[in-house]
């Protein structure tokens, strides 16, 4: 099951309700066991992402900066004043330097809801861009918690030691995944997601 989330009229905090259709679909998983730890190789949809880049900020507070934008304009923050609803998940991608340290630049991007793929509506916002991606494979390991900088630099690690020097991925970019509200206390999903080549 799903969270979709969307700004009720006249409010300004979150409905959280359960959307089927609302997910950004992934299949084939194909589920690897490592030393330290367990990871899938499986394929997700393309389609049409609203997104924010922020420049210049450490990566936790970029991060939050851009979603906040970006559930704006689900919101209805937008041209057609629709509340959209929220997908899972919110996809931030990430820079990492040569020591594995994270660059102060990140792309958050959410899927617009498949309802709306055909004629998103235009944000408010003119930090945010609606772009169409292509389907990827990738190579995904999942955690718990409230995921922070630190978590995925660690987590992207402990993947890039599981696949070994066989395994051909994009070096230059991963995708840190969550997939819950900010409410959710417990059993949270985070992903670090690596792009096959």
């Amino acid at each position: 099951m799903f969270l979709g989330s969307n700004f009720p009229q006249g409010g300004n905090f979150l409905v959280m309700r359960s959307v089927a259709s609302l997910r950004w679909m992934c299949y084939l998983p194909v589920f690897f066991f490592q030393e330290e730890v367990t990871y899938e190789e499986r394929t997700c949809e393309g389609g049409k992402f609203a997104t924010v880049e922020v420049a210049g900020k450490q990566f936790d507070e970029a991060s939050k900066e851009a979603v906040l934008k970006l559930l704006k304009y689900v919101g209805g923050t937008n041209d057609k004043g629709i509340g959209m609803g929220m997908t899972a998940p919110v996809s931030i991608t990430a820079f990492p330097d040569e020591d594995s340290s994270l660059q102060q630049k990140v792309k958050v991007s959410l899927r617009i809801p498949s309802q709306y793929q055909d004629n998103p509506p235009r944000p408010g916002d003119e930090s945010i861009q609606i772009e169409e991606r292509e389907g990827m494979t990738i190579y995904s390991t999942q955690f718990g918690g409230y995921a922070k900088e630190e978590d995925y630099v660690n987590y992207a690690a402990k993947l890039r030691s599981a696949l070994g020097s066989e395994a051909a991925y994009r070096k230059d970019f991963y995708l840190c995944n969550g997939y819950d509200p900010p409410m959710k206390p417990y059993w949270r999903r985070n992903e670090v997601w690596f792009v096959k080549e």
